[in-house]
């Protein structure tokens, strides 16, 4: 082995510096062109992601901060999966891995400049918030005492402002806050001014303000920052910003958008002249309602005067009035007295018809008459009972076993169970029986039985 040819020896750290140094030297600045994939996104606050076309694919980064401040940011909108990039890079290498990858400080989406499709993005996500809502517009004060105008100090958007609120109504007083319109400061500036004119004295509306321009110059009032202080505005806003086609996030957050900053001073103030002509017309219509109702007032005066009689007049008609109620009263008295004797005539009467003398000896001839004749149905009632009686005596005595006991029959009772003796088998030798006759009663005992014939059976 040639020793010339191990003069010298890498490392692989080496190595990768070596080529790191050759590709940043070679590469110092270029345009890629690809489409976005496996996007990520860290804690960091650093995109990674691939670029890539039909063919090849490259590793690519964009830091938070590239230039080491928090304000750069690469891309003006956000970075999704799938879009097609135009990014202007460096070639690098990170040792570690050997892999070479893109440092991205600029990026634009293919097809669409940067500021447009931010626009686009923080349009679709503050109006989702809520921030575009008409419910949340608040209006104007129809005669502001104080106009706070939030745009550049030098120009001719001032100026417009200024002679048309002077023309329409001199006497408000303009309140201006000078910042800049344009550039990477602006929205700083505008955003503070909205700020300060929360606590300013006596502001009642609020002009935001500029002149025409490109997308590029229009960019602060795109600014999101911008957007959320006129939607904290605790003053009405209006947003005069470009020309009548020029549309920017601060037109859509704010409480109304105006064509042009004159138009927006037209909308702020009304005009004099107007208000003098609404204010005598309605002096007018108030002199002429006055006299009006000072006629109706003295005619009214004079219908009172006129029903407004002498008071000994009235005083004589009182009197007159009390001595017919008086006498009214008195016939009153009268006929009630004369009813009431009538009603105690009636009732005693009725009385007299109702004395419990006469109907006690009414009631007691009627008792009487009812006493005989409960007595006659007592002895009727008794006899029948009494007939009634003996005949079923009569009957009783006819089915009473002691008759037959007194045509000579008797009754056998076996002892000691008391069983009445039919037949001469019902008897045992020697067995004790009792006999009862018509009259008395006799104790026996058997000493002999006889057999019944079975004919005298049969004729039983």
């Amino acid at each position: 082995m040639d020793s010339g040819n191990l003069k010298e020896i890498l490392t692989v750290s080496a190595l990768n510096d070596r080529i790191k140094a050759m590709l940043e030297e070679g590469f110092a600045l270029v345009w890629v062109e690809g489409e976005v994939s496996n996007l990520r996104r860290p804690a960091s606050g650093h995109v990674y992601f691939t670029l890539k076309d039909m063919k090849s694919q490259i590793r690519a980064v964009i830091f938070r901060s590239p230039f080491g401040g928090g304000r750069n940011r690469p891309a003006a909108f956000a970075i999704e999966e799938g879009m097609s990039l135009v990014c202007r890079a460096r070639v690098t290498v990170y040792p570690p891995r050997g892999e070479y990858q893109l440092v991205i400080d600029a990026v634009e989406p293919r097809g669409l400049g940067a500021l447009q499709k931010a626009f686009e993005q923080l349009k679709a996500r503050l109006d989702a918030e809520g921030l575009f809502d008409p419910a949340r517009k608040k209006p104007l004060p129809f005669l502001p005492a104080r106009i706070g105008v939030v745009t550049s100090p030098t120009g001719a958007v001032i100026r417009d402002i200024l002679t048309v609120t002077r023309r329409r109504f001199p006497a408000v007083d303009i309140l201006i806050a000078p910042v800049r319109v344009q550039g990477a400061e602006a929205p700083a500036e505008i955003i503070r001014a909205i700020g300060e004119m929360q606590i300013a004295s006596g502001v009642d509306v609020i002009i935001l303000a500029r002149g025409g321009g490109s997308l590029e110059d229009l960019a602060p009032f795109n600014d999101e920052g911008v957007a959320r202080a006129i939607a904290r505005s605790r003053i009405p806003v209006i947003s005069a910003i470009g020309h009548e086609t020029d549309f920017t996030i601060a037109d859509f957050t704010a409480d109304l958008r105006a064509a042009t900053p004159s138009a927006a001073a037209e909308l702020a103030v009304p005009l004099r002249a107007e208000l003098l002509e609404a204010v005598e017309s309605l002096h007018l219509r108030l002199i002429r309602r006055l006299r009006q109702e000072t006629e109706r007032r003295r005619n009214r005066i004079a219908d009172l005067q006129g029903r407004l009689r002498d008071p000994k007049r009235r005083l004589a008609d009182a009197r007159i009035a009390l001595d017919d109620q008086v006498e009214r009263m008195r016939l009153s008295l009268a006929h009630l007295r004369e009813a009431r004797r009538q009603a105690w005539a009636h009732l005693n009467i009725r009385l007299e018809h109702r004395n419990p003398r006469s109907r006690i000896g009414e009631n007691r001839e009627g008792a009487m008459g009812l006493g005989k004749a409960l007595r006659a149905a007592w002895e009727k009632q008794a006899g029948l009972r009494k007939n009634r009686t003996h005949a079923a005596m009569a009957v009783l005595s006819s089915l009473s076993p002691l008759a037959v006991l007194g045509r000579g029959y008797s009754i056998t009772r076996r002892r000691p169970d008391g069983l009445i003796l039919r037949r001469a088998g019902d008897a045992a030798l020697g067995q004790e029986v009792d006999i009862r006759l018509a009259a008395g009663n006799l104790h026996a005992k058997i000493i002999k039985i006889f057999k019944e014939r079975s004919d005298v059976q049969r004729e039983i």
